[in-house]
């Protein structure tokens, strides 16, 4: 394995390092982001009679990217990591190369499962590479500068896939979720040497999983961090659900939705930014507490909101715009160190460890994210933010009681 920190001689700078990483967990939210001005499209073209049933495309990427995610580290555990990588990069373009060309709704959702599959493999190499260089708060420094140039993905994402859709309509869009993915995993493929040495390897034994996928649930930390993340995730998911119809059809702002989902994008990536300054000083457990703090304080504020008649005009929606950036900066400041934490004592199970986690908190998040979905009602979103204000408060909870991690070396 690598010596943790330290490039080898051909590996890219620390830069293009978090640059490449970052890029390959884009690839996520690409997939979602960039498809989203595509969904009356796609209605209109393919589900004319029933066009609610096309929000079903980002829960069946997101079931997809759990299942795949579950198998993806056990294989980069035996295979190394670039092998795994290259064949789920073809898989993924394999489901865009499909939904290009589906005649049918229910082929466009198979589609998005496939896709979610092959894009398990960019999120979980690329988390399992930082973990085999680098640990502790400097694997969490690694994370807060890939999560900072990964939020800003979603800000340039949905006007791209808009100018697509008036140059070309909805199909170029997947036609650029292919490009995307071979572009970064050809970089990862050119300019990345293989993290996991041969004599590292681990076979593929049922019985050998079964203890690995124990002693990874066992850590008190991988249990909370899953918690945590779940909520997280949840609340995440759940929001990207709900603001295009919000500013939409609450604020009248869907023509310009973009543009404002950009500048909460763009905000939203300085939590990135401020947890690497910090978290080498606060450790990861204090910056996770206290952007819980911070975001369940804002979620209340705003709720306030509405109770003093600011719900609605000019004002509720610069409220709404502050409380969406708040969710957005709680991702910057909070991810990364879970996943530092939950995986620093694991490093001799790195991929497995990050598929199980990543696969957990996935499939979990996808379903608590489906009342916060239902909690819009096409007249008010104060209904998903109190939901999200009832998933914040066990994750404080949760962390108040997460183990202290190890003092920093000296």
């Amino acid at each position: 394995m690598a010596d943790r920190g330290r490039p080898q001689a051909s590996a890219p700078s620390r830069i293009e390092f978090i640059a490449l990483m970052a890029m390959m967990v884009a690839v996520i939210a690409f997939s979602l982001d960039a498809m989203l001005p595509a969904l009356p499209q796609i209605a209109a073209s393919l589900s004319p009679d029933a066009p609610d049933r096309v929000q079903l495309l980002v829960p069946s990427f997101v079931l997809g990217l759990g299942l795949g995610t579950l198998t993806v580290g056990p294989m980069a555990d035996r295979f190394g990591r670039k092998p795994v990588l290259l064949v789920l990069v073809a898989v993924y373009c394999a489901g865009a190369a499909l939904a290009w060309r589906a005649q049918s709704l229910d082929l466009l959702l198979a589609a998005r499962v496939l896709q979610g599959l092959g894009a398990a493999g960019p999120r979980v190499v690329a988390m399992t590479v930082v973990r085999d260089r680098y640990v502790g708060r400097e694997m969490a420094q690694i994370m807060s500068f890939i999560m900072m140039v990964f939020a800003l993905v979603p800000a340039i994402a949905p006007a791209l896939g808009a100018a697509l859709i008036a140059l070309a309509g909805w199909r170029s869009v997947f036609v650029s979720f292919a490009v995307f993915a071979l572009t970064s995993g050809l970089w990862f493929m050119l300019r990345q040497p293989e993290t996991l040495a041969p004599a590292d390897r681990l076979p593929l034994d049922m019985r050998r999983l079964a203890r690995a996928a124990k002693e990874i649930l066992s850590h008190r930390v991988m249990q909370r961090s899953i918690l945590v993340q779940i909520l997280i995730y949840g609340m995440l998911f759940g929001n990207l659900s709900t603001v295009q119809p919000v500013m939409d059809q609450i604020f009248h702002r869907g023509d310009s939705f973009p543009l404002w989902f950009a500048l909460i994008a763009l905000f939203g990536s300085a939590g990135g930014f401020i947890n690497s300054r910090l978290v080498m000083r606060l450790g990861m457990r204090r910056m996770i507490v206290r952007a819980l703090i911070c975001q369940f304080v804002v979620s209340l504020a705003y709720l306030a909101c509405d109770f003093v008649g600011l719900g609605t005009g000019a004002l509720g929606f610069a409220a709404f715009f502050v409380w969406t950036m708040s969710v957005f900066l709680l991702v910057g400041f909070t991810l990364g160190n879970l996943n530092a934490l939950a995986l620093e004592p694991l490093g001799h199970l790195a991929g497995t460890a990050t598929s199980v986690m990543t696969a957990i908190a996935t499939v979990g998040a996808a379903v608590i994210a489906v009342p916060v979905s239902l909690a819009f009602d096409g007249t008010s979103p104060h209904p998903v933010a109190l939901v999200l204000l009832c998933y914040v408060t066990p994750a404080m909870l949760l962390m108040r009681g997460m183990p202290r991690e190890a003092p920093r070396p000296t």
